[in-house]
């Protein structure tokens, strides 16, 4: 009888619950830089990218969206939840959970990072095995010290042999879609129509909504290689030279600059790329190259190429506060990935008000929202509750 495959956790166990260290952006956040990451989520909220129309706004000129905390972070926001070295493992993303505290970012402005590893967990799955669901903590505070925002990432790490062998996408997957251009044309329609829904910012008030409402409808895709590759370059950390390695004070092993075991072939070059920066660029080599490269996606069991974990979570946290609008904020959101947006497939937005809470923790009043990412084959990928504060 073959031997069952084991996760060697003996460098995960002893960090639980200690601060961890990872990658600090040299530079502040720029016009540019917002502009980039909304043009990459497929947002075209002016108040991001419209010099005329933010400055027109409250906010007097362009201001970054929400989901703009993940991508001024090292590691999309997972670092603090891949911790420890795990021979021969691959990650993909598990979820986020967010906080966010009601102070905008806007060009000029720096996040620092506070990491810890907080807990993780070993379950059987079909997909590979003995798979580690591990939690991780990042408090987001900007260069006066006020608390923008914190993110509990849930990585899943797995082995990638194991996942390759069982196939399970593999299995499931049919051919990429073709899209008809009547179909297509039904897609566009549709996210045109979501454009519309709220350009001008316009925020619902508390007493006008209710329960069983359902908030437009938004559709991103048909996600191509070419779609994948622009939301990787829109995380600043993956930009050549963008970051310098930082450690917690006080910590002997505090988890910077470390191989997590990755599988052959998804390893970085530390050493090589101070001459050669692509060679921890991710994309080229690394963890991520799997992401546009069908053959590397199916040595870690995901048959072809797909999306990222972190972006779905910027689509959950664009979407709601668009619908918000100017004068409302995602005051908390709990998305859980259950599946990825392969190449070739669409997503769809679906969600619905499921309670109001006039007086909320936040001192304001609250309304929570169930969203659900969808594929055209009604598989969900995201599974998503989220508070919104809204003016009365």
């Amino acid at each position: 009888m073959p031997k069952a495959a084991e996760l060697d956790l003996t460098d995960v166990e002893p960090r639980v619950g200690k601060p961890v260290g990872g990658g600090q952006l040299w530079d502040p956040c720029s016009s540019s830089d917002i502009r980039r990451w909304v043009m990459a989520m497929d947002y075209p909220n002016p108040l991001h990218w419209d010099q005329e129309f933010a400055r027109a706004s409250r906010y007097g000129g362009l201001v970054a969206p929400q989901s703009i905390a993940v991508a001024l972070d090292y590691g999309h926001g997972a670092q603090p939840a891949c911790v420890g070295h795990i021979p021969g493992s691959h990650l993909i993303f598990g979820g986020e959970e967010w906080w966010f505290y009601g102070a905008p970012v806007r060009p000029g402005d720096t996040l620092f990072q506070e990491r810890r590893f907080h807990d993780y967990k070993v379950v059987e799955t079909k997909f590979a095995g003995p798979t580690m669901f591990s939690r991780g903590d990042t408090a987001h505070r900007n260069q006066h010290g006020v608390l923008v925002a914190r993110e509990r990432s849930t990585a899943i790490r797995h082995l990638a042999a194991e996942a390759a062998e069982r196939g399970m996408y593999a299995n499931q997957l049919g051919a990429v879609k073709r899209w008809t251009a009547a179909e297509l044309a039904d897609i566009e329609q549709l996210r045109h129509a979501w454009l519309l829904s709220n350009r001008d910012g316009v925020s619902p008030h508390f007493d006008e909504v209710k329960v069983g409402d359902p908030l437009p409808r938004r559709v991103i895709g048909p996600h191509t290689i070419a779609s994948f590759t622009t939301e990787y370059r829109a995380f600043l950390f993956n930009i050549w030279g963008t970051f310098g390695w930082v450690a917690p004070d006080g910590i002997d092993d505090p988890w910077i600059n470390q191989d997590p075991g990755w599988t052959e072939g998804f390893e970085f070059d530390e050493e090589g790329a101070k001459i050669d920066p692509r060679k921890r660029d991710g994309l080229y080599v690394g963890p991520s190259r799997g992401h546009i490269d069908a053959d590397r996606a199916d040595e870690v069991g995901m048959a072809r190429a797909y999306g990222y974990g972190a972006t779905m979570g910027a689509w959950c946290t664009d979407y709601l506060a668009f619908w918000a609008g100017n004068d409302g904020l995602v005051r908390h959101s709990k998305a859980d990935f259950r599946g990825p947006a392969f190449e070739g497939d669409v997503t769809y937005f679906d969600a619905e008000i499921v309670d109001k809470i006039p007086d909320s923790s936040w001192g304001a009043p609250l309304v929570q929202v169930r969203l659900r990412l969808t594929n055209q084959e009604f598989t969900t990928l995201v599974d998503c509750t989220a508070e919104i504060e809204l003016p009365y």
